[in-house]
């Protein structure tokens, strides 16, 4: 700070200099007898203290690069050359590594929010942490932030570079802390003053490696000293760092890794070399070996491009992990036993326990008649790889593992923001119980949320094949559990919220799995103006508002969503908006399959099923002109208010969004959430996976559009409907035709199927969305 004072003042002065520069002139001349010597004095003392400025505001930074790239070391062990490299910059350390380093304070954000996660499991545990290589004591400072230094019960600063430490040293007398332990240590050898009477296995609750790591050459006696230590169930391993990676030997390993970790041949050859001149090594080795060692919490993999933007990218790394040993057996039996999703188990022995009943039973077959030697070739040596992230994570095990496939590597981002069907007519006929077990479809968790507020039902299996629908999903099921109503509201009710990032790193994120977090992140601009508008659907919104501001109606768009009668709002709708939306260019642009697949999400199938009977324009009047006239927008029927406005309000939005529903979620510690499995596969494949008769309940919504007449994927999947619903249970689902050509599969199959609801004509409504032309129930019989 006093250095950017003094430059400030010297050009300060220059400036004053230069407004009085004639007056300064007259003088000199008139002193010296010669304008030209005058003016030489006058050019030479602005370059004087032009140069003092500039040398003194980037003195830290010129230091910087004398000691990292021009003066030699001359030193042949790690701690002389690491006290040769930093002594002459160990003042000027933090000033010139903002920049460098990033990722530092999300890691520090992120170990915080799952230390006091875990801290509530057991919160009268000793807080101990150890900050491997953290020299100058700026993390511990920059932690304070997050989680205040004083509530740690010890905390040891470790390094083996004296110069850094001696600032840390000053930095934390100046702050006042008594509970930091500075200790110049090798780290592969750290020892804590208390160990000397105690076995110390399991003692520590968290440790930073903070760039550290890739600087520490024998970093496997490192590691292993640090799972010795860590504690299984209440411990938590925090690194940040540069790296390099290539393609990944199996699906496992690539979905512990997470989204780009791989760097291009160009990008791996360079960086390593680059960062060897220094003694950094960027090898795969250390965070193959660190994610081998531990289990994956969190991972994000960044680019620093603080040099060249766009073009010098260092990658960087944050990680999180947990003791291999900690206790997952929760999760293993949520995902083996009650999802039947065996991945990120790499275990020879499945977790999937045998019922009683299907047990064989032993046979009694006497002594054998030779005798043989056990030998040791018989022993099964069991070593096994880490389990997947998702075995992991601090949170209830609501996502179910999966490894990236090409398919899934299709969606870029979710297609739905919101749900398009009426979950209260759902209600109506699925006379829910909370003994019921159910599969829906995700879309984007809304209904599912209602059924759980409205039902509490044992099991909700929500199934899609697009990741960010669960991504998003899982981040509601998050936020309940980690936010208050306001905040809650403001980001998924308004659609914006100013602080989402900070939320994801302090709040959130303990609660999501690795992969949704680094969507998320990736993502964080999701809620910085209007979330409603992102995703394919969002298209579709933003062209509505500029067909209603081209068209000189959108105050009355605003005015039918507030409309306080029907009768007003179904004039406004008459004589303003029916007008706009049921022209000829809106109707041509809805018969486009290219944008009825990006903007609405109708596949071609749908699509033609609409247009075999009837046409673009029968099907959107009928859709849209009986609903102005049969439900109030502006209580209750949220669906059209958010496309026209962009959001909900209090008195018009879904039911996890008003305060009761939130609650009614977040109660006894989101018990009502125990009950969600969020699958990223395709329905058959859930079904194969799921016992028999262990379904009550299934909604479709429209998946069955999506195929064509007569698809064998469809006879396969109703043949695993069959035998995954008890008897007498019952899929739901909607078609956009009157009489869906599917409808005779599941009679086929042994259904009894039965039309709840056909629309007839544009007077009368289905529901409060409209959309579809039929509602179907297939109950299965005995």
């Amino acid at each position: 700070m006093a250095t950017v004072s003094r430059a400030f003042l010297l050009i300060g002065s220059a400036f004053v200099v230069y407004i009085e520069r004639r007056y300064v002139s007259e003088a000199i001349t008139q002193w010296t007898g010669s304008s030209a010597i005058a003016a030489f004095i006058l050019l030479g003392c602005s370059l004087t203290v032009f140069v003092l400025a500039l040398g003194s505001a980037l003195r830290p930074q010129l230091k910087f690069i004398w000691h990292c790239f021009i003066r030699p070391l001359h030193a042949s062990d790690q701690r002389t050359r690491l006290d040769n490299f930093y002594k002459g910059q160990a003042d000027v350390y933090d000033a010139t590594r903002s920049g460098l380093l990033r990722g530092r304070n999300t890691m520090l954000n992120l170990s915080a929010s799952h230390i006091r996660t875990m801290r509530a499991k057991a919160p009268k545990q000793k807080l101990i942490w150890i900050d491997i290589g953290g020299g100058t004591g700026h993390n511990i400072e920059l932690m304070d932030r997050h989680f205040p230094v004083s509530s740690f019960d010890a905390i040891y600063l470790i390094d083996l570079c004296e110069p850094l430490l001696q600032v840390a040293r000053e930095r934390f007398a100046k702050r006042g802390w008594t509970n930091i332990t500075v200790l110049c240590q090798d780290a592969t050898e750290f020892a804590l003053p208390e160990w000397a009477r105690s076995d110390p296995k399991g003692s520590v609750n968290l440790v930073t490696l903070s760039y550290s790591l890739s600087m520490i050459p024998n970093f496997y006696a490192l590691l292993d000293r640090i799972d010795y230590v860590l504690s299984p169930e209440n411990g938590l391993l925090s690194v940040v760092d540069f790296y390099t990676s290539g393609k990944q030997p199996s699906l496992h390993e690539k979905a512990i890794g997470g989204t780009s970790k791989e760097c291009g041949w160009l990008s791996r050859w360079f960086w390593q070399i680059w960062f060897d001149f220094d003694h950094v090594s960027l090898s795969p080795h250390r965070r193959d070996y660190l994610e081998y060692k531990f289990g994956t919490v969190k991972t994000y993999n960044g680019r620093n491009r603080f040099v060249v933007p766009f073009i010098v990218r260092i990658p960087y790394y944050i990680w999180l992990g947990r003791s291999r040993s900690c206790d997952v057996s929760r999760f293993c039996h949520a995902f083996e036993v009650e999802g039947g999703n065996m991945l990120g188990n790499c275990s020879p022995a499945s977790f999937t326990t045998i019922k009683d009943s299907e047990a064989i039973p032993p046979i009694e077959i006497g002594e054998p008649a030779l005798k043989t030697q056990a030998s040791h070739a018989d022993a099964l040596i069991t070593v096994k790889p880490p389990l997947s992230s998702f075995h992991y994570h601090l949170g209830k095990p609501w996502r179910l593992p999966y490894y990236e496939q090409a398919i899934h590597q299709a969606f870029r981002t979710f297609i739905y923001s919101f749900t398009w069907e009426d979950p209260e007519v759902d209600l109506k006929y699925l006379d829910l119980g909370p003994e019921d077990s159910m599969l829906v479809i995700t879309s984007a968790g809304d209904n599912a949320l209602h059924y759980a507020i409205a039902a509490q039902p044992k099991r909700i299996h929500c199934v899609d094949m697009n990741p960010c629908q669960g991504h998003l999903l899982e981040l509601k099921l998050a936020a309940v559990q980690a936010l208050e109503y306001e905040d809650f509201f403001s980001m998924f009710g308004d659609g914006h919220h100013p602080k989402f990032r900070a939320l994801l790193d302090s709040k959130i994120a303990p609660f999501l799995s690795s992969i949704a977090y680094q969507f998320w992140h990736i993502n964080d601009n999701a809620f910085s103006k209007a979330f409603y508008l992102k995703g394919y659907s969002g298209w579709a919104l933003r062209l509505a508002r500029v067909i209603f501001s081209i068209a000189g109606v959108a105050k009355d768009v605003e005015a039918l969503c507030s409309a306080s009668s029907i009768a007003q709002q179904e004039q406004i709708w008459r004589e303003k908006l029916k007008p706009v939306l049921l022209n000829p260019v809106v109707i041509a642009l809805l018969k486009s399959p290219i944008f009825c697949w990006n903007a609405l999400g109708v596949p071609l199938n749908q699509r033609r099923m609409v247009l075999d009977e009837g046409s673009m324009y029968e099907f959107v009047r009928d859709t849209l002109n009986p609903l102005p006239s049969t439900y109030s927008f502006k209580d209750g029927a949220y669906f059209y208010p958010l496309t026209l406005l962009g959001h909900y309000t209090p008195s018009s939005c879904p039911e996890y969004l008003t305060r009761a529903g939130f609650q009614a979620l977040k109660a006894s510690t989101g018990e009502a959430t125990d009950a969600f499995r969020l699958h990223t596969d395709s329905i058959y494949n859930v079904l194969r996976g799921l016992t028999s008769w262990s379904l009550t309940r299934a909604v479709i919504m429209d998946h069955l559009d999506w195929f064509s007449p007569d698809s064998k994927e469809v006879d396969d999947e109703v043949d695993q409907f069959y035998r995954v619903l008890s008897p007498g249970g019952f899929v739901l689902w909607r078609s956009a035709a009157r009489k869906p050509w599917y409808c005779d599969v599941f009679e086929r199959k042994g259904f009894t199927v039965t039309a709840l609801g056909v629309r007839k004509g544009p007077e009368l409504p289905l529901d409060r969305v409209n959309m579809y032309a039929s509602f179907w129930r297939a109950v299965k019989t005995a």
